[in-house]
């Protein structure tokens, strides 16, 4: 053999590991791009921070999952008896960015936008109305593995919100601020 055959087997030697290498990496990254995704159905409880009664909520997530980060948009609902003649009823639209430094555990904060609906009974005369809000909110979880798939998650979070009017009956300010646990179940995509 040559001494330019030799340098030619070398070469294409060189090409074919490092395109080996290469198709290696391209897989392993679309497999964690196959299970870049979770949608998380949960329920919950909430409690507000004025209020000594805890009540059911539900929430639907989007997250990604880019290494130490997990970005996720949810949207929930909760509803509460402030009273015999309040409801109200909030649907919370956020945005979160979590970090995961062990992959079981997560936690991180966000913003939201909270739809929040005040309900009066006919008989008080005073009409219904519904508000936007802005908050902020800070909370964690771990994410155990069910599978390839799927993982159980369970989370928390305290919302906290601007003080605002409790109503046009009684002229004071609540807390609007709230804790609030969810157990779902992470189904990977």
């Amino acid at each position: 053999m040559n001494r330019r055959s030799h340098s030619e087997l070398r070469a294409v030697t060189r090409r074919a590991v490092f395109g080996a290498i290469a198709f290696a990496l391209a897989l392993l990254a679309g497999i964690q791009v196959a299970r870049a995704g979770q949608i998380v159905p949960s329920v919950g409880l909430t409690r507000n921070v004025d209020g000594s009664t805890t009540k059911a909520s539900a929430n639907l997530a989007v997250r990604g999952n880019y290494g130490p980060v997990m970005p996720e948009i949810a949207i929930g609902y909760r509803s509460e008896d402030r009273g015999a003649d309040e409801a109200r009823r909030m649907w919370p639209v956020t945005a979160s960015l979590f970090f995961t430094p062990i992959p079981m555990l997560y936690a991180g904060g966000g913003v939201g936008w909270y739809h929040t609906t005040v309900d009066f009974r006919e008989s008080t005369g005073i009409p219904d109305r519904t508000r936007e809000d802005f908050g902020v909110h800070l909370g964690g979880g771990v994410q155990i593995p069910l599978g390839t798939a799927a993982g159980l998650d369970l989370g928390g979070r305290y919302v906290m919100m601007r003080d605002q009017e409790h109503d046009q009956l009684i002229p004071n300010h609540f807390n609007p601020d709230f804790w609030q646990m969810a157990l779902g179940l992470a189904i990977k995509f």
